[in-house]
């Protein structure tokens, strides 16, 4: 029983990092990443359908200040030109013939700061993600000791064994959180 709370637990939290790691690609550096455009929604055949960009395109870098954009559907080029307009990300994309080019301008020191702040509150939500997992499994203990019988020492041990997931789990955020500092402070 308990072997199942932590396989599920464990599992749940995993989640939660892949969220957060998701989250943390959107937030802009000064490198260019597919991240930064493939959440952008188009408004595609004529508006009957909306769709991500991931889901129309091949996007890949060439070099570390440049995304390139491939659709798959070339008659869509203007509105995924149009789209990545709008969506106000700081970006001006080029046609060039069937693909569209976009060069990653270079991140002020303040802009890097805003960043730095936008990425740590994403961290802390996925933090909150980890703990809220910790707070249900502990639930789930607490409910087995009333009705399925396990004892208060297996339950204590259950409990431990949670906690050391738990700073496992948030350990792994704090990597993440310092190697997208040292990635957004890079110049």
């Amino acid at each position: 029983m308990i072997e199942q709370i932590l396989s599920s637990t464990r599992d749940r939290m995993r989640k939660a990092i892949e969220v957060t790691v998701a989250d943390l690609s959107s937030v802009r550096s000064g490198r260019a990443t597919p991240g930064l455009v493939e959440q952008i929604t188009v408004s595609a055949y004529g508006g009957s359908q909306t769709l991500k960009l991931m889901e129309m395109a091949t996007i890949t870098t060439t070099d570390a200040k440049t995304l390139v954009i491939a659709p798959f559907d070339p008659s869509q080029i203007r509105d995924i030109e149009k789209a990545i307009l709008e969506a106000n990300v700081g970006f001006t994309p080029v046609v060039d013939g069937e693909v569209i080019r976009i060069t990653i301008p270079p991140l002020s020191e303040e802009r890097r700061r805003e960043y730095l702040k936008l990425a740590k509150a994403k961290l802390e939500a996925g933090r909150i993600m980890v703990r809220q997992v910790r707070h249900d499994a502990l639930k789930e203990l607490k409910r087995n000791e009333d009705e399925a019988g396990i004892s208060e020492d297996q339950r204590n041990n259950g409990e431990k064994r949670v906690q050391e997931l738990t700073d496992e789990m948030i350990a792994e955020i704090d990597r993440l959180g310092t190697k997208k500092e040292t990635e957004l402070m890079q110049v």
